[in-house]
């Protein structure tokens, strides 16, 4: 850019203290008799005027000392402050914006192409002086009891920081309020924000690892209860902890990364201190996510058992009831069988046809009477000696 200076970091006294980034300033020299007249400026993006900006401000010794309306308004300001810090947050930018951006800042391709497609997963990166950081944050919605995860680049200069928006989480303008409100941290730069966002995007994954708690609990209420549509509701539960560790387990690798870099860059030593508890609060977490992952997978073997116990109790109640109900038709059919035998013989001698030589005889009545007896007696003494009766 032609009108933007090369910066250059300017050590504090004491050399205890990480070296503030500041703007060099050419050495004075004498003016030439007939100086000549300036060059155009060569043509750079224009600054998208949008609404996505959702605010910028301009920082020095921790103080705001401007508000712009507009990135062009910001880029201005900070050439006019050397030694000031721009905090610009973007919500869900366009591609005008980002490359206004990267055109000011000098900002890498590959960081603004992932900044530009979003869907990222969380990691560190360094370009030169800049910082590119992508945080996958998450908060509990407690109406539909799910776990909504949204996504942040942040790009850390020597002068600046830019944070872009891809969801409605984190609430970023409490970090900024509370960053104001401590000017002996802001202070320190674009590194004390970035451990303010850090900070808050950890703190934002209690309520959700106490949210997934209740839910567990109440999933295991369900099982022993046998409710039918717990296993999806452990399925749903189950994909959410595998995005839940995708957000947290990197976290764990980059801040190791950063402290790993404290004596290298000068991180003030109170920043330290900061960054190695939201360390460790991040490695606390993540051990909860693989515990309730381990846990939720146990639950659903557990469902399947009781489950699996359930349909061979069914199957053996529907063995036993048509066990009984064979049992039944047997005795149905026995005593059916018995009292045809009089039926058929009923029915024979009750045609009445003239030529039938049993009518006239004088035994013929108490004959069919035997005859009926002995059929009935015989089939009785058969079926129940099949047990049918």
């Amino acid at each position: 850019m032609s009108d933007r200076r090369a910066r250059r970091p300017v050590p504090p006294p004491g050399g205890g203290r990480k070296p503030v980034w500041r703007r060099a300033v050419p050495e004075a020299t004498p003016p030439p008799a007939d100086p000549p007249a300036p060059r155009p400026a060569p043509a750079e993006p224009a600054p998208a005027e949008s609404g996505s900006v959702v605010q910028a401000a301009l920082y020095r010794d921790g103080t705001r000392v401007a508000n712009p309306a507009t990135l062009a308004d910001t880029f201005r300001e900070l050439r006019e402050q050397p030694d000031g810090m721009a905090w610009i947050g973007l919500a869900r930018p366009t591609e005008e914006e980002i490359l206004s951006l990267a055109a000011e800042f000098d900002l890498h391709p590959l960081a603004v192409e992932d900044a530009m497609e979003a869907h990222q997963r969380p990691k560190l990166e360094r370009y030169g002086e800049t910082l590119f950081v992508v945080l996958r944050a998450a908060r509990y919605l407690d109406a539909s009891e799910e776990v909504d995860f949204g996504e942040l680049h942040v790009f850390i200069g020597p002068d600046f920081l830019i944070t872009v928006r891809h969801g409605a989480a984190p609430d970023l303008s409490a970090v900024r309020r509370r960053m104001e409100e401590t000017p002996e941290l802001l202070k320190l730069g674009p590194e004390a924000v970035l451990y303010a966002i850090l900070d808050a995007v950890v703190d934002g994954y209690a309520p959700v690892v106490a949210g997934v708690q209740n839910d567990i609990d109440e999933i295991e209420t369900e099982v022993f209860g046998g409710d039918p549509w717990v296993s999806r509701r452990i399925y749903e539960l189950s994909r959410e902890m595998v995005e839940f560790q995708r957000a947290t387990r990197p976290l764990v690798g980059m801040l190791h990364g950063l402290m790993a870099g404290f004596a290298k860059y000068g991180t003030d030593e109170e920043l330290q201190r900061y960054l190695r508890d939201v360390a460790d609060h991040v490695t606390h977490t993540s051990e909860r996510v693989d515990g309730f992952r381990q846990a939720l997978t146990d639950i659903l073997t557990v469902n399947a058992t009781l489950v699996t116990q359930q349909q061979n109790a069914e199957m053996r109640a529907l063995a036993e009831a048509g066990f009984e109900q064979n049992e039944e038709i047997k005795k149905i059919s026995s005593w059916a069988a018995i009292l045809f035998a009089p039926t058929l013989v009923g029915t024979i001698y009750g045609m009445n046809f003239e030529d039938m030589p049993e009518l006239g005889w004088t035994f013929g009545y108490p004959f069919a009477i035997g005859l009926m007896g002995v059929v009935c007696a015989s089939l009785y003494v058969i079926f129940k000696r099949r047990d049918w009766l």
